[in-house]
């Protein structure tokens, strides 16, 4: 897929509500062993990356230094979904201290009242992190509504839906 193409997926009206909800992504890569991982994370969006942040030496970061390749998922509960799909690559940067992504990621996930509490026990616990860039190659959004995966609208069309 294009990059341009991926980028205009990602600015679409639908994709920025979902990156801005109350949802975290669910990150997939693959683990050290060769078995698949999803992850909940908390992440902000750059306007041309993914960013989220993780304990420095949690087994995600290994992984994502020996095999960058990810695929992530935003996505809604009710019906019909709203499904934000992106597969990309990550870079792996360690910092000292908590990153500011990590709180601004965060902070969707949070509640207002209870920010303060968790933005200090966060200060305390962390001395480094993880910064991990997901740099978009592929892109797409689902409201089933107007938009389907493929194979659902090829199904349909067969049976005159």
């Amino acid at each position: 897929m294009r990059a341009e193409d991926v980028l205009a997926t990602l600015a679409e009206p639908l994709a920025q509500e979902l990156m801005a909800a109350r949802i975290p992504a669910r990150l997939a890569y693959t683990a050290l062993d060769g078995t698949p991982r999803v992850v909940p994370m908390g992440y902000a969006w750059t306007g041309s990356a993914l960013v989220m942040a993780t304990v420095a030496k949690a087994p995600k970061v290994a992984a994502l230094q020996a095999n960058p390749t990810v695929a992530l998922t935003v996505d809604t509960d009710e019906q019909p979904p709203h499904v934000l799909l992106v597969r990309g690559t990550t870079t792996v940067e360690i910092v000292d201290g908590v990153p500011e992504v990590f709180l601004d990621g965060a902070r969707k996930l949070v509640a207002p009242q209870a920010w303060e509490g968790f933005e200090a026990g966060v200060r305390a616990l962390y001395d480094r992190m993880a910064v991990l860039t997901v740099t978009p190659t592929w892109a797409r959004l689902y409201d089933f509504e107007t938009r389907v995966p493929d194979v659902i609208a090829a199904q349909a069309a067969a049976r005159g839906l």
